[in-house]
């Protein structure tokens, strides 16, 4: 087979897989020119860098050929798909030819389980191996870890990669058992363990040993496939929170279900639509608890465990707490700054050191990166809301769902006709 035909294969084969953003490392090339290519903190991930620079890599797998018949993957076995594998050496000369010509600036590989795990991350590892050994790669790569494979070779390829991630699959014990026979929870999150501990003790030798190896330096994460199996948000955003907690990941990953295969285990694909605003709900919600501190239970719980597809997730939790607000901006901490819609942590920063000399009002309110079209129902200034503004609980909402209107066009039948109805 030709090299561009097992590219165009294998590369679209990765595509369902999200588990990948910016580079979260920050390491220039090394020097006196003795190495290729760098990873910037601001990513090399198909995102945008901080001085606007759209920055690509290589997303390809190892090989679709897969022992395993998940139902929901399209690579399973009993699939009727073309079927291809890079050798190790064709995959590394294939990333450092499209380095040279500025093509990419890192590498996402994955791989689907060839023969036994042991074997695929063998692969991916002599991969790995060529490019930073022998070609002197030093761009970003972010690798799949296989489930099932020997944690010395886990080791192994953590040691080679900047980020390693272990994809959950599914929300549940339950589904995984339906859909995915052939894995086990235990088999993904051994892994997931294994990663957070070698973490750890490599933080610890670096800070005693400058030159110590480093493991996985930019973290792991983690993907999981939503709208395939009933599971509530409510369940999805829980499961979430414990990763973060007890595996510290850097980030969990939902990808709407896009129906590939007609088992009778998953919705029909002629009555399914992806669901892409609640991907883009659960997204909001994981934000909340990356970076606003709210826990899961506080934005769901057992009466409501979904969210609310009108609103984001913030303005859904003010609107059922609206005893806490309005909140006087002049005097609020930066807990209670963080908890109120059109907000955040830059604008809680400089809200708190504004204040400090002087005092505030909505329009410099404005200049310091408060969304007020969302904020100006929870806050006042000095004791007093703005203006003119006259509204109820129940207009609040409408006007927070007429600048959702945007986000209609993923929604379904349903909830287009419930934003009809509010509006």
């Amino acid at each position: 087979m030709e090299l561009l035909e097992k590219l165009t294969i294998l590369a679209d084969a990765a595509k369902y897989d999200a588990a990948c953003t910016s580079s979260g490392l920050d390491r220039s090339g090394r020097p006196g020119g003795r190495g290729l290519g760098s990873a910037m903190f601001s990513g090399c991930c198909h995102t945008f860098s901080a001085d606007g620079r759209c920055v690509t890599l290589l997303k390809v797998l190892q090989t679709n050929r897969c022992v395993c018949d998940c139902q929901y993957c399209v690579n399973r076995r009993s699939n009727d798909t073309p079927r291809a594998a890079f050798a190790p050496r064709e995959l590394a000369e294939l990333t450092i030819g499209f380095y040279r010509r500025n093509y990419i600036e890192g590498l996402f590989l994955s791989s689907a389980v060839w023969g036994t795990p042991d074997r695929t991350a063998e692969l991916m590892i002599e991969t790995l191996r060529l490019l930073r050994e022998e070609y002197n790669f030093w761009g970003y790569i972010h690798a799949k870890a296989i489930p099932g494979a020997d944690p010395l070779l886990t080791r192994r390829l953590g040691l080679l990669a900047d980020r390693l991630s272990v994809n959950i699959e599914l929300p549940s014990e339950a589904s995984l058992n339906r859909l995915a026979p052939d894995k086990g929870k235990q088999a993904i999150l051994s892994p997931m363990a294994q990663i957070r501990d070698s973490i750890r003790e490599s933080r610890q030798e670096m800070a005693v040993y400058r030159h110590a190896p480093r493991f996985a330096p930019a973290g792991q994460s983690t993907q999981m496939i939503i709208g395939a199996t009933p599971e509530s948000d409510r369940h999805i955003m829980l499961l979430s929170q414990g990763l973060y907690d007890k595996y510290k990941l850097k980030r969990v990953f939902y990808s709407a279900y896009m129906p590939v295969s007609a088992s009778s285990l998953l919705p029909a694909p002629a009555q399914f639509k992806p669901p892409l605003l609640r991907e883009h709900r659960l997204y909001q919600a994981d934000w909340l608890l990356r970076y606003y501190h709210f826990r899961a239970e506080e934005l769901l719980d057992e009466a409501h465990p979904d969210l609310n597809p009108l609103v984001d997730p913030k303005c859904s939790w003010a609107l059922s707490h609206m005893e806490f607000f309005p909140l006087d901006v002049c005097r609020a901490e930066r807990e209670e700054l963080l908890r109120v819609p059109g907000i955040g942590p830059k604008s809680a920063a400089r809200i708190l050191a504004a204040r400090r000399c002087g005092a505030l009002d909505f329009e410099g309110l404005k200049r310091l990166g408060v969304v007020l079209k969302r904020a100006q129902y929870f806050i006042t200034c000095r004791g007093k809301m703005l203006p003119g503004l006259r509204t109820s609980p129940e207009g609040v909402l409408r006007h927070l769902v007429a600048q959702e209107r945007p986000m209609l066009v993923q929604g379904t039948p349903e909830q287009l006709s419930l934003f009809e109805q509010t509006g």
